[in-house]
């Protein structure tokens, strides 16, 4: 009989810690819909107490989700605890994952507390998540640098206390497979009561073992394996979800599991993640890169022709890929346009496929051919803010290698139009100081990076910036998209500041100065 091994994706918690990876509701939304295609069994939504924001977008998952279990993290205080289940309490299967740090460094330098003190906060904690929800996971953080004799401790006495998963983290991707394959079967053997529980693992890549080690827990007995999708996360990142998935998928000879994973959605859940967070997949990243399933070379082209095992272990539409090469262009019609999406793993409603096939028309006026690419990018374009305050009406750029640049540009706010001109070092930045002029704000452009979204001299250009103010202590990402780059950068860069304008909305902070 087949072992049921259950995926806990913390894409939007851990992965989010990620520097840079900061998202707002609608894209956590975007996601955790996504997340729920892909029949992920446990949803971890965010760290309700860090932010009212965080607070927020937990809340609306667990209310929007209804095919996975949706988990907050906590500490183990009741505070952390008590925000947790308020976010949480709606959902249709709830979790509260509390932990607390075990290893000897952490607890003298971090808690400065002792371990009698740490094991009793533990289990207090779990005994009060316990009062509002059945399913309680508890976390030993560091556990892979921690004494195997105090976990065997702690993790005994948090079952008793009622937790049905206890998670042990390598977090800070310290161990070996050997070392992790023995310490989950030391958890097994010396746990009286381990049967009440189920054994979870969540592993981090500091030195590139966060796959191979829970693969190795998965063998020792760890029947949850925690994991982000294309691996991010704090510092290198976590084990992948797209490799640990398809390892149990491809080597079935080895690894007697079943997963609940419909792995079909791997692929556009790996696209919609990169697009939203701005985060680039690597081009050799293992099995959702874009060249995991390219050949360049005459032999594996030749190999791959006669038989496309010779140097394919998977297929690529187990992942979600397609190998349709059916051209779109202006000509094209709405069923061919929707067939396409849909080959390409977007399910939309039709509201969203009207104002994408709106745009693909327009786009198609422009381009000879639009690609995957171009379809792709018109759909992440729609993962918008919540509000737009500011919409880019017009601009005009005077730009040479012997004239300043200068840059008009006409934006509106609230159904009324201003206007301004402004200098700059090229046409991007008269651009933007335009645009910072008429807001009357300094934003500081942390970062800017423009990539074709498809091939060819007429290919969309993506703009991703990533914006800061002295209004708050985050970076803001965002996108814009046109065959124009000067266009895409505008409204990269407005995208960015509607949603700084939005949060402090949200929280009821101190506007921007308007004009």
């Amino acid at each position: 009989m087949r072992e049921k091994i259950h995926i806990f994706d913390t894409t939007l918690r851990d992965g989010e810690q990620s520097p840079g990876c900061s998202l707002n509701i609608q894209e956590k939304l975007k996601i955790a819909k996504r997340l729920e295609l892909l029949r992920v069994d446990v949803i971890e939504a965010g760290f309700a107490i860090a932010s009212p924001g965080d607070f927020a977008s937990v809340k609306a998952i667990a209310e929007t989700v209804k095919d996975c279990r949706v988990a907050s993290l906590s500490r183990v205080l009741k505070k952390d605890i008590d925000a947790a289940w308020e976010a949480i309490k709606m959902a249709a299967a709830p979790r509260i994952h509390t932990f607390i740090a075990t290893s000897d460094i952490h607890m003298q330098y971090k808690l400065k507390m002792s371990p009698d003190a740490v094991l009793q906060q533990a289990v207090d904690g779990v005994k009060y998540a316990k009062g509002f929800c059945n399913d309680v996971e508890f976390s030993a953080e560091d556990a892979s640098r921690s004494n195997p004799e105090f976990l065997y401790r702690i993790f005994e006495a948090v079952i008793k206390a009622g937790a049905t998963v206890i998670n042990v983290p390598d977090t800070v991707g310290y161990t070996m497979p050997e070392e992790f394959f023995k310490l989950i079967k030391g958890i097994k053997e010396n746990v009286s009561n381990i049967d009440k529980a189920t054994i979870s693992v969540h592993c981090h890549n500091d030195l590139g073992m966060a796959v191979a080690n829970t693969i190795a827990a998965a063998k020792a007995g760890a029947t949850q394996l925690e994991c982000t999708i294309n691996g991010i996360g704090e510092r290198a990142g976590n084990a992948a979800l797209e490799e640990l998935v398809m390892t149990f998928h491809t080597r079935r000879d080895l690894y007697n599991y079943d997963l609940n994973i419909d792995t079909t959605q791997i692929y556009p859940t790996s696209r919609l993640v990169s697009k939203l967070t701005g985060v680039k997949v690597q081009p050799n990243k293992a099995i959702v890169g874009n060249n995991a399933f390219a050949h360049e070379s005459g032999i594996h082209q030749h190999g791959v022709l006669a038989n496309r095992e010779t140097y394919e272990i998977m297929t690529p539409e187990s992942v979600g890929l397609t190998q349709n090469k059916m051209v779109l262009g202006k000509h094209s019609g709405r069923h061919a346009f929707e067939d396409r999406l849909k080959d390409l793993g977007y399910q939309l409603p039709k509201v969203d496929i009207d104002k994408i096939f709106d745009d693909f028309k327009l786009l198609a006026d422009k381009k000879k051919v639009v690609y995957d690419g171009d379809l792709e990018a018109l759909v992440q374009n729609k993962n918008g803010v919540q509000k737009e305050v500011y919409k880019l009406k017009e601009f005009v750029i005077n730009s040479g290698n012997l004239i300043t640049a200068t840059a008009t540009i006409k934006l509106s706010k609230d159904g009324e139009e201003m206007t301004c001109a402004s200098t700059g070092d090229g046409p991007v930045d008269a651009a933007l100081k335009a645009v910072d002029n008429m807001i009357d704000d300094h934003f500081v452009l942390e970062e800017y990076s423009l990539n074709a979204v498809s091939e060819g001299k007429d290919a969309q250009g993506e703009v991703i910036v990533r914006i800061s103010s002295n209004k708050t202590n985050r970076l803001y990402l965002g996108r814009g998209l046109s065959t124009d780059i000067v266009e895409s950068s505008i409204k990269a860069y407005l995208n960015a500041i509607n949603k700084l304008l939005n949060e402090l909305e949200f929280h009821g902070e101190v506007k921007l100065n308007e004009k």
